[in-house]
């Protein structure tokens, strides 16, 4: 795999967020916009260098997934500073996450005495909020713990996907599907439904990569639509995100005002944006984790937010060319179901702020406020660049066996 293009990326990223702290910190004349302004470039170029040395990752997918990350930070100084400060720091610690999955998948190549204790050990994160969460917009799935706010099932989503990914390799049905079952068992204990959605997504998804078994993926489909309508009737704050869905003006001041707001920010925004730092995002209701994108599309117009939607097409594609590569059925597997739980993740809350599928409440991937939601899917990332070590590896391996 080339790196050039990934490093010319990352100069061009380096640059756009050079000038656009810059131009927030001259708007605003305070220091730590400067410092911004400094730092973010100088943390991706480090980041793309350093981790470049150790391991043989795939810079174009680093670069990628940087200015996403960076982007969020840019949005979230602009119109809550302290907020672009705590991701800052949550960025931070998803490096480092991203540096153990990547160690992970080239340390243990294989999890055998692992799985079943992966499988205890997300039971019991998700456990937790039933136990000693609050209740948050309907869904009780946030522990608090010294002032900091965690959602375990962020967290699941990377050992779902090595639970999945090992078992299915080894063509053992019975335990990743008792383990997807008792994941979604929990989920809809916690009325968490946008999370439970997507658990179940990959869990299909990846079975079909595993198998190619169409009619049985058709039956899981046709299962999953059974479940929502026994969860639409079951829960009545999803029967209030259905009926705002298909008519958010009938309640506009109310509970369709986030989705009416939203709408009104895409639209002002038109195609080329009303400025960076300009415009109203603070009067969406939870723009910076749900609706940030419409904040994205608001201040730099629909064009960018389409190229923003590529960005994530291309990290889909280079997450799926990592696993296909692979020549170890668990190393793609691991590879395909983390690119797939960001794929569906992305659509799902894209899907949701553009009024295209019901609001489920679920973050940006790698943008949107929250470190529970980024360090995941650093970690996330860092399986896929695990695998794409791997994949070099391999590839060096058989130009010293074609060169004896």
């Amino acid at each position: 795999m080339s790196k050039k293009p990934g490093g010319r990326l990352t100069v061009m990223v380096m640059l756009f967020y050079f000038t656009a702290f810059l131009l927030l910190a001259l708007r605003n004349a305070v220091w730590q916009g400067y410092a911004l302004a400094l730092c973010v470039p100088a943390a991706i170029w480090g980041g793309t260098h350093v981790l470049g040395k150790c391991f043989h990752i795939d810079t174009l997918l680093f670069s990628l997934t940087n200015f996403l990350c960076a982007l969020g930070i840019l949005i979230l100084y602009d119109t809550n500073p302290v907020l672009a400060y705590h991701q800052v720091v949550y960025y931070g610690v998803g490096l480092v996450g991203m540096v153990i999955c990547i160690y992970f998948m080239r340390a243990f190549r294989t999890i055998r005495h692992l799985g079943f204790v992966m499988i205890a050990v997300s039971f019991a994160f998700l456990a937790l909020p039933l136990l000693i969460g609050r209740e948050t917009y309907g869904a009780k799935n946030w522990i608090y713990f010294h002032g900091v706010s965690i959602q375990p099932s962020e967290f699941v989503k990377i050992l779902l996907i090595l639970i999945l990914a090992w078992f299915m390799s080894r063509r053992q049905f019975i335990p990743w599907f008792l383990c997807a079952v008792g994941c979604l068992l929990f989920l809809m204990l916690q009325k968490d439904l946008g999370t439970a959605l997507l658990y179940y997504g990959v869990s299909l998804l990846l079975f079909f990569a595993s198998t190619a078994n169409l009619p049985l993926t058709l039956l899981g489909l046709l299962g999953g639509g059974g479940a929502a309508v026994m969860g639409y009737r079951m829960f009545a704050h999803v029967k209030k995100r259905v009926a705002i869905w298909r008519n958010p003006w009938s309640d506009y001041e109310n509970a369709g005002y986030q989705i009416v707001q939203s709408l009104m920010a895409l639209a002002s925004g038109s195609l080329l944006g009303v400025g960076l730092g300009l415009g109203s995002p603070t009067t969406i209701p939870v723009y910076e984790t749900d609706f940030i994108f419409s904040v994205i599309c608001e201040q730099f117009g629909l064009i960018f937010g389409v190229c923003v939607l590529l960005i994530y097409v291309a990290v889909i594609w280079r997450g799926t060319t990592i696993a296909m590569a692979s020549r170890h059925s668990f190393q793609g597997l691991a590879a395909m179901g983390a690119t797939m739980m960001i794929g569906l993740q992305t659509f799902i809350i894209i899907g949701g702020v553009i009024k295209l599928i019901p609001l489920t409440g679920i973050t940006m991937p790698f943008v949107s406020s929250g470190g529970s939601s980024l360090v995941s899917n650093m970690c996330l990332t860092g399986l896929i660049q695990g695998v794409a070590s791997l994949n070099e590896d391999d590839l060096e391996e058989d130009l010293r066996l074609t060169e004896m």
